[in-house]
């Protein structure tokens, strides 16, 4: 597919990671075949990560031939570029210059005000998050110190951090979907992998802690987005449901009990 096999295409991560989840829709958008290496990312972590992400050490990583992209954002890009020809694919990121640019500001939002918050939630209950998916530590200190105040007063506000940014985001919507049912027009683009490899995680919050994030009423465009983006055959079974989360948190914290101090 693409002029790409299984050999020649892997991805180093975990399938659970929003991260992972963007490089497997672009990859499955362009009809590229490639193989999912399932890496521990936790201390001491798989060779091979080290090795291809010296800098980092952290998923995703896509191999090409052998060479490595870090950073999601970027192997999304760089998978656009590689595979113009994906037998009747479209473009991830839109062809207008200004488009474009629109489509990456929006992702960088996303990567802030929407990741920021529905991560730390998750950290509060689940203490081994933090070493899979996102160290929270690296934060800036005024996001850090949210780490030191109740849990409860602390999920409240980030909740409403994260409805915060969806509305900015419903808002946002109409102009780069242009009426369309994506973010990308009448197809899923940048914009929309960026948001909708989080709604595996946003899912598992309401699920969990009893809170409405994507409210039908509040964001019917978004809600009715979701629901158009979850549907495509390029995403179907790549963005875990709620219960995926909680198994895997489940056997997270067993394994961490397993350890001998």
């Amino acid at each position: 597919m693409a002029g790409a096999t299984a050999e020649d295409v892997k991805v180093l991560g975990l399938s659970l990671s929003p991260f992972v989840i963007r490089v497997r829709i672009a990859l499955r958008l362009k009809r590229v075949e490639y193989e999912l290496v399932e890496v521990r990312i936790t201390e001491p972590k798989s060779e091979i990560l080290v090795k291809s992400n010296p800098v980092y050490k952290k998923i995703p990583v896509l191999l090409h031939r052998g060479k490595p992209i870090c950073e999601s954002a970027v192997i999304v890009q760089y998978i656009d570029e590689e595979w113009t020809d994906g037998g009747g694919s479209s473009s991830i990121l839109p062809a207008d210059p200004f488009d474009r640019a629109i489509a990456r500001f929006w992702a960088a939002y996303i990567d802030i005000k929407v990741k920021v918050p529905v991560f730390a939630i998750h950290q509060i209950k689940n203490k081994t998050f933090d070493a899979y998916f996102f160290d929270l530590n690296q934060l800036p200190a005024p996001v850090r110190a949210l780490r030191f105040e109740t849990e409860a007063a602390k999920e409240v506000e980030l909740a409403e951090q994260i409805r915060q940014a969806l509305g900015l985001l419903e808002e946002a919507f109409v102009e780069c979907g242009k009426g369309k049912g994506f973010f990308g027009g009448d197809a899923v683009g940048y914009v929309d992998i960026a948001l909708g490899s989080y709604l595996g995680w946003m899912m598992a919050l309401e699920k969990a802690k009893s809170v409405k994030l994507l409210d039908a009423e509040k964001l019917p465009r978004l809600a009715g987005w979701a629901e158009r983006f979850l549907a495509e055959e390029s995403v179907k079974g790549l963005v875990p449901d709620a219960d995926e989360y909680q198994k895997f948190y489940a056997a997270a914290a067993a394994r961490t009990s397993a350890t001998p101090a």
